[in-house]
């Protein structure tokens, strides 16, 4: 029996499976070559194994490897084998925990610990409770088919709430502190569980986060609504109802109050290039006067002169000369009265 530097032990066992392992790599080589390049192997792990941390595996690299190391040395070229889909598939694996195990190291000395791993180990009750936690909201949302807030109500209970967390937040506990002896498919089996409650939880934060957004924003929508998002023209009218244009609008900083937009015929070809374009930032109100709201009234009739004539007594033409008072005007009886004119038979 081997000891390592902090008193960790490496059993005979663990040394001989791993000659074991090299052997079987070499197993194509002849015997006598074979035991030549392991006749020294097991010390040689022996003295690896108590100068420092790690297994054998972590410390020299899995077994097949350390025979290509062998094969290299004394110049043995290893057999051409036809690596099939599980080789390749272990391999993938492997590389893969070996470039976790070096991000792993690379990431504990910046908060404190040798690896991430150990400062992990120590949130493992916060994540039992967090567990819990997730089982609760996701069993109430499988029974009830609507959506949670920050408590798994049943049925509206809040007693029913605080009695399932305990329930799930304790079996959850127990269940953390004996997945260790679980084997190897129920423990799978419990970290493919996990990452479900982890999505369900990260679904349902975002769910309740834009719940309680959109919940502001119906409270204050009516202070931020446009009350002039519709307004498509604007006619203004001075106090006599007649329809005033070329009007432009002004705020009490001298800026210009744009609303609705040139929306008529008339209006739109205004804005086509050529000799009668304006520019539509310049264009005065009302864009379509034709389709103002109100028309403007008539006026009424002048009122009757004083001879009871509604005509004016002022004409247009030349006013003829005054005739002499002692004669007659011509056409008319010395008495002053109009000839009758004589009627004339018709057939």
């Amino acid at each position: 029996m081997t000891e390592r530097s902090e008193g960790t032990v490496v059993t005979e066992q663990e040394i001989a499976r791993y000659v074991g392992q090299v052997r079987a790599a070499l197993g194509d080589l002849a015997p006598p070559v074979r035991d030549e390049l392991l006749e020294d192997l097991p010390e040689h792990l022996a003295e690896v194994a108590a100068e420092g941390e790690g297994s054998l595996v972590e410390r020299l690299g899995p077994p097949e490897m350390y025979a290509v190391e062998l094969r290299t040395a004394a110049g043995v070229a290893p057999p051409v084998t036809v690596v099939n889909l599980d080789q390749r598939i272990a391999s993938v694996v492997r590389k893969s925990r070996d470039r976790l195990r070096a991000v792993d190291s690379r990431l504990g000395p910046p908060i404190g610990y040798g690896r991430l791993s150990e400062f992990l180990l120590l949130l493992r009750p916060a994540w039992w409770v967090l567990r819990g936690y997730l089982a609760a909201m996701l069993i109430t949302a499988i029974l009830t088919g609507t959506s949670f807030g920050l408590l798994p109500r049943l049925g509206g209970s809040g007693l029913a709430a605080i009695l399932l967390l305990a329930a799930t937040v304790a079996g959850s506990i127990w269940l953390g502190r004996r997945t260790d002896r679980l084997g190897r498919r129920p423990r799978w089996i419990l970290h493919l569980g996990a990452v479900l409650l982890v999505f369900f939880g990260l679904v349902g934060f975002f769910e309740a986060d834009s719940r309680a957004v959109g919940g502001y924003e119906n409270n204050y929508s009516p202070v931020y609504t446009d009350q002039y998002s519709g307004v498509q023209d604007v006619y203004v009218y001075d106090s006599e109802g007649r329809l005033l244009t070329d009007v432009r609008l002004f705020d009490q900083n001298g800026e210009p109050i744009r609303l609705g937009s040139p929306w008529c015929e008339e209006a739109q070809q205004r804005l086509q290039p050529g000799p009668d374009y304006v520019d539509p930032m310049r264009q005065p109100y009302p864009y379509c006067p034709q389709s103002a709201p109100f028309q403007v009234r008539p006026t009424a009739p002048p009122p009757l002169s004083p001879t009871g004539s509604a005509e004016p007594t002022d004409s247009v033409g030349p006013t003829p000369p005054a005739t002499p008072s002692g004669s007659p005007a011509p056409g008319t009886s010395p008495t002053g009265a109009v000839p009758t004119p004589t009627p004339t038979p018709t057939t």
